[in-house]
């Protein structure tokens, strides 16, 4: 599935940790610097071998196999898809240890995607993408390069990667991670993306979350941006209710993210990209 050979990857894991390192130490260029908070999922060694639970119907297969291709690029990361585990697209039940991947009609939300992400101290423990099809049924979002575009960015979110850029109107950097309101150029990870990743998975811990049975503490993962909570960061503070990422913390202290992606409003182009 990877253009660069699993062999190639185990030959060169140790210069993609040194190079982590320099980049965890403050050598690491600015437009590489989109990691939200350090979270990460445990693992004993590189590359993390996570799964995509496949939730998504025919008209999205094509896109969801570029994403996990084109992730695995990357060093430290090697994604695999897999069956569902009897999940309804509509529910998105997530799996512990496991990225579950849906699409359905979720109806008039305001959002094109959204990424659900749990995480027990700074380790991520499991995470859903949803995928609405009321708006990519529109001729608008009805296009290769939206859909290209979402998924990409929203199966990022769940590794810890945040956006690259957050600016609407500046050019294109050729990354599914920077905001834009044309994605034609902006479908698949850039080179950064991946530098950011190897800095991320540097360093090795001493268990692995995605191996692990019991799923985190439920939490409200209502399509209704009422049940996220606070917004964790505002890029939009003239536009209240339309931040791109939001924090719950559940009774146990796990905190739970939403990665909004929202679709254009009375004429405004509030896409978290």
């Amino acid at each position: 599935m990877q253009a660069i050979t699993r062999a190639r990857k185990n030959i060169i894991i140790g210069a993609a940790v040194v190079l982590g390192l320099l980049f965890m130490a403050g050598a690491q260029e600015a437009s590489a610097s989109h990691s939200w908070g350090g979270y990460h999922w445990a693992r004993t060694a590189n590359p993390l071998k996570i799964s995509l639970g496949d939730n998504v119907g025919s008209a999205w297969d094509s896109y969801l196999q570029t994403a996990s291709t084109d992730w695995s690029q990357s060093l430290v990361i090697d994604t695999a898809i897999v069956p569902t585990k009897s999940n309804k697209p509509r529910t998105c039940r997530a799996v512990a240890g496991r990225v579950e991947v849906c699409n359905a009609l979720y109806g008039s939300t305001g959002w094109l995607g959204i990424a659900t992400v749990w995480a027990s101290g700074s380790h991520i423990t499991q995470a859903t993408v949803r995928l609405n099809d009321t708006y990519y049924r529109t001729a608008k979002y009805n296009t290769p390069a939206w859909k290209q575009f979402v998924v990409c960015q929203e199966i990022g979110h769940t590794f810890g990667l945040a956006h690259q850029d957050e600016s609407f109107s500046n050019a294109n950097l050729g990354s599914c991670m920077d905001y834009t309101n044309l994605p034609d150029t902006n479908q698949h990870p850039n080179s950064h993306d991946y530098a950011q990743l190897e800095s991320i998975y540097a360093h090795l811990d001493t268990s692995n979350t995605t191996t692990q049975q019991k799923a985190s503490a439920p939490a409200a993962t209502d399509t209704d941006p009422s049940s996220w909570g606070r917004a964790a960061r505002s890029e939009r503070p003239e536009r209240p209710g339309r931040e791109s990422v939001f924090e719950n913390t559940l009774q146990n202290g796990d905190k739970v993210f939403t990665f909004v992606v929202w679709a254009d409003d009375a004429g405004h182009e509030d896409h978290d990209h």
